[in-house]
């Protein structure tokens, strides 16, 4: 075996597991924290023959991955937690039939979160549709069950999940790489033996998969993901499975008890291997849960022990449900970390820290004085600050008190100053349009404030086009404001149907939103937002005044993207005229750096005037147009010249 041994990031580990296990096609919707897994898988696409795609969303993701499984090739779909409620319904479904190929479901949980709207527990999904489940705790480990999940899927004719965590998925250490065999298997489907769910034929399947999960919790019992260390005859015992297990290691060593407390790392999270299980339940008196988020590994384990009717002896339970693990927001709410674990034990041995708790807080505290104070930002020449602004006039120019419901993604930082405070409701993708036609249906009881439902390009057809057939089948009065900065760039600008102009390639067929929006008969108009702010106001007041679904295309590429994207030819910058500049002296306090809040306007004290930091500027001139005092000009970054 040829081994080598390099850094990968955890997503990267899975990449390569999937490829060492034999993977021919990938697919995925972007959301962090897993998005770049199926970038990976990219990268590896033309040396190694296989098919990958972003798929318009997570549900479309697995029933197109489905399909090399029931043709006998191995496939993987990877997603965040949001991403596991879509395609929850093919998921149960699917977990019933015979697959003849390896069908992995890679899902990235989001503890904290970082950047999700929720921090949901996607273990759950697990048990609901009665599939095996792995979580890893290194990037290595990451690689190896994904490897050998791919196989073991075939060879148990069942979709398995591996569950990964933010802090794992974007941590990095070193890997030990296998050789790459691709399949020799020509792919085939069997029309002798459909794969059909009919109501008579569920229950005979339902137990099939229920007798195929019996075999797995048996191979379960003896599996390498399973480990114990610690003494033999440990009396305290922490249970945990993935990133808790390097927690909890860390916690033991910090405070000296390797010789006394045992750590059982359960990789093979559902089903529960019972019997490994319940062998250390007869040794220990205590046991410790170290799990993130909720607690699903303590609650089964607990069931386990209720049913041996008191045959494991008398054990004292410690974990999220007695209040021991938890963190700064309580047990089952955010992040844990080795801190957490060590609270837990000094608090169940009645031990000293080694350290002052506080001593974190303490750290953040110094950091902070030195850090200039400034509200989270969209980019640098975002689009979406014009977008919102226009909004934003033209509801207050409408005098209904108007408002935004929008969901997450980029924009969704309109909720705050930089879009003006603009979004009052953020919820799931697509929930905005939703939203908008629900609160149009309140006329009749005397409701008359107008609700604006806005969406970027990428989310619009991940989840927005059955709320927009609705609301237009239903006759609703809704305005609909599509962000389209050509890219799904939250995640790390990759592509989407509605990509086109600098972000087209030969990857994807560009579908603009328009071409679908009016052939549901929808009045559109398609504009861009930062080259005509007063356009773009107008039009968003003059479509409020009308009655029906309405839809709005607000149209520029996302600048960063833009930046990345076309690193040579003329580019242009925004300069401050410092004759003009007036400074603290401004109307509106430093209009430029308040209101439009951009990056990329600076200024040095609380008397100096504005300025620009050129190399960030992404050269979007919204702040020319909006300057009161006109002093903020284009210039050509190359020969200094005035270029607006």
């Amino acid at each position: 075996m040829n081994e080598k041994r390099i850094l990968l990031m955890g997503n990267e580990a899975i990449a390569r597991g999937a490829l060492e296990g034999g993977v021919s096609y990938s697919t995925g919707y972007p959301g962090n924290p897993s998005s770049e897994i199926i970038e990976t898988m990219f990268s590896f696409k033309d040396k190694h023959e296989i098919s990958v795609e972003w798929s318009v969303n997570e549900i479309v993701a697995l029933e197109a991955a489905a399909a090399f499984s029931f043709a006998g090739l191995h496939a993987m779909v990877a997603m965040k937690q949001n991403g596991i409620n879509v395609c929850s319904d093919f998921l149960t479904t699917v977990a019933l039939d015979d697959l003849k190929g390896g069908l992995l479901l890679v899902v990235c949980d989001d503890p904290g979160p970082l950047t999700s709207s929720n921090e949901e527990d996607s273990r759950h999904f697990a048990k609901i549709a009665q599939v095996p489940l792995l979580e890893p705790s290194t990037p290595q480990e990451a690689k190896e069950m994904a490897k050998w999940l791919l196989n073991f899927s075939k060879q148990m004719g069942i979709p398995c999940i591996l569950r990964s965590v933010s802090r794992l998925s974007h941590g990095r250490s070193g890997v030990t790489l296998d050789s790459i065999e691709r399949p020799k298997a020509e792919p085939f489907f069997d029309r002798d033996k459909p794969l059909v769910g009919l109501p008579h034929l569920v229950t005979i399947n339902h137990g099939k998969l229920l007798q195929k999960m019996e075999k797995v919790q048996q191979i379960f019992e003896q599996s390498p993901f399973n480990q114990y260390e610690g003494p033999d005859d440990a009396r305290l015992i922490i249970m945990t499975t993935g990133l808790g297990f390097l927690y909890a290691r860390e916690a033991v060593e910090t405070l000296s008890l390797t010789d006394t407390v045992g750590i059982l790392k359960i990789g093979t999270t559902w089903p529960l291997p019972a019997g490994l299980l319940q062998k250390y339940l007869k040794q220990a008196d205590e046991v410790l849960f170290v799990e993130e988020i909720d607690p699903f590994l303590e609650d089964q384990v607990k069931v386990l022990y209720a049913e041996t009717n008191g045959e494991m002896g008398a054990v004292k339970f410690y974990g999220k449900k007695s209040g021991d693990v938890q963190g700064p927001g309580g047990p089952g709410v955010g992040e844990i970390n080795g801190d957490v674990v060590l609270d837990a034990l000094t608090k169940i041995l009645q031990r000293e820290r080694p350290w002052s708790k506080d001593y974190a807080q303490k750290a953040a505290a110094h950091a902070e004085k030195m850090l200039v104070p400034r509200e989270l930002s969209f980019c640098q020449g975002c689009p979406h600050r014009a977008s919102f602004l226009a909004i934003k006039v033209a509801l207050d120019l409408d005098g209904r008190q108007g408002f935004v419901v929008g969901d997450i993604g980029c924009y969704g930082l309109a909720a705050g100053a930089t879009g003006f405070n603009q979004i009052k409701a953020l919820h799931c993708m697509g929930s905005g349009m939703g939203n908008a036609s629900g609160f149009s249906k309140l006329k009749s009881f005397g409701f008359n404030q107008p609700a604006v439902a806005v969406a970027g390009d990428s989310t619009f057809y991940h989840s927005c086009i059955p709320a927009l057939v609705n609301a237009q089948a239903n006759k609703a009065d809704a305005l609909f404001v599509v962000l389209d900065n050509s890219v799904t760039a939250m995640t790390g600008f990759q592509l989407n149907p509605a990509s086109c102009g600098v972000a087209a390639s030969d990857l994807i067929n560009p579908i603009p939103v328009e071409e679908l929006t009016r052939g549901l008969g929808i009045k559109t108009a398609v504009l861009d937002p930062v080259e005509d702010i007063g356009k773009a106001k107008e039009t968003v007041y003059n479509f409020l005044q009308e009655d029906g679904v309405k839809v709005i295309v607000f149209r520029h590429v996302c600048a960063t993207f833009k930046k990345k994207k076309i690193k040579d030819g003329q580019r242009s910058s925004a300069r401050v005229d410092q004759e003009k500049c007036l400074g603290e002296q401004c109307g509106c306090d430093r209009f430029c750096v308040r209101i439009i809040n951009c990056p990329a306007i600076q200024y040095d004290s609380p008397k100096a005037k504005a300025y620009i930091e050129e190399d960030i500027c992404n050269g979007c001139s919204m702040c020319l147009q909006l300057c009161p005092q006109k002093a903020i000009m284009l210039v050509d970054t190359a020969t200094g010249e005035v270029v607006k």
